[in-house]
């Protein structure tokens, strides 16, 4: 007797297996969900007995020694061919803090000399007022000079599909990450046919405006997503400062000294008055932070746990924006019985648990 297979029937099967094996710009709740418990239990399986009855659809091939700031990450693949680059979030170590601290900007495009011997030229942005974060673009330098050989391995051997994935801090070295190999893929220093498609999940903000901009810009149509728990205070840092020097130049309020001067003496002089003294406290208080965080950080601790590396030029702004196509998981009611509401616990909002309970409530599981 033939087994006979209703054609609807067939053509969902083929389906699945074709959504399973797409590479494509769209949200996916399972890959997130999948790189999600990578980033906490080293498995795309989170439940201990389930890894023990299961296969792991992922295979790690690589992971990388701690490099910069305590900095590390993982690379698997899987049966579709495709690779996935883990970045580890911050440790229990003063030194992975330190990066997260080290928060001045810097040019987007630049170089930064890591070690006498070392000068590492990066770009990931074209505009020249495009900045980040200082911390994070010495962490990405160490990060993707250990990468770019196993992506290229990976490449000789028919991988196509990169994941760029992280969590907290891993999510924003991820948005640097994937900038700079989408620029070095532009340039020709990694092969045109790579894809590339980022998580940002829990991640604080990379960089100004004109960075966001152009982080959007590259990845535009779905292939970079930042995932957020509005009640995870993370992805609210660093703290953003934005001065008049930060704006649009066509914008009003940039030009208002040289509308002042064509007013009559009176109107000129208060509007002078006020205006320096509400453009003063920004840029007071910018100039503050870059001191404070930026030299004196550098001066007392980063030149401690990096040696070698040089005091970056910093940018005069402290302008920071989210990027990426926005995921929020909203918290309600059930959400604060479960995880609380009083902020005893600073990270209650922030870890694996909350984002995966969110997640499967508001996509389903």
């Amino acid at each position: 007797m033939r087994l006979r297979i209703p054609l609807f029937a067939l053509l969902l099967l083929l389906a699945r297996v074709t959504s399973a094996q797409q590479f494509g710009p769209e949200f996916n709740v399972k890959e997130y969900a999948d790189f999600l418990s990578m980033a906490f239990y080293e498995s795309s399986i989170p439940d201990k007995v389930q890894r023990e009855q299961q296969k792991e659809p992922y295979k790690l091939v690589y992971k990388s020694p701690e490099v910069g700031m305590k900095n590390l990450w993982w690379l698997y693949t899987n049966e579709q061919n495709q690779a996935v680059i883990n970045i580890r979030g911050t440790v229990g170590d003063m030194v992975s803090w330190l990066e997260n601290y080290y928060c001045p900007m810097i040019p987007a495009t630049g170089s930064l000399q890591l070690d006498p011997a070392t000068r590492f030229d990066y770009k990931l942005a074209e505009s020249k007022d495009a900045y980040v974060h200082a911390g994070w673009a010495i962490g990405m330098a160490y990060l993707v000079r250990d990468m770019t050989p196993k992506i290229k391995e990976l490449y000789e051997k028919g991988v196509r599909d990169f994941f760029i994935f992280g969590h907290s801090q891993g999510g924003a070295l991820s948005y640097l990450v994937s900038s700079y190999f989408y620029y070095q893929r532009k340039a020709g220093a990694l092969p045109g046919d790579i894809r590339f498609k980022t998580y940002a999940s829990a991640a604080p903000k990379p960089g100004n405006l004109q960075y966001a901009y152009d982080f959007d810009f590259i990845n535009k149509g779905g292939w970079a997503y930042t995932v957020v728990n509005a009640a995870d205070w993370v992805p609210e840092t660093p703290y953003s400062i934005q001065r008049v020097s930060d704006m649009n130049m066509v914008n009003p309020i940039v030009d208002i000294p040289g509308a002042l001067k064509k007013q009559k003496f009176l109107l000129r002089l208060v509007g002078n008055m006020y205006y320096g003294k509400l453009n003063r406290r920004t840029w007071k208080a910018q100039r503050a932070y870059t001191k404070v965080l930026g030299h004196k950080l550098y001066k007392l601790a980063i030149k401690k746990a990096l040696p070698g590396l040089k005091e970056p030029e910093y940018a005069p702004s402290m302008s920071y924006m989210r990027a990426g196509t926005p995921v929020i998981l909203m918290p309600d009611a059930g959400y604060y019985q479960k995880y609380g509401k009083d902020g005893a616990d600073k990270f209650a909002h922030h870890h694996f648990a909350p984002y995966l309970y969110l997640l499967q409530k508001q996509y389903g599981k």
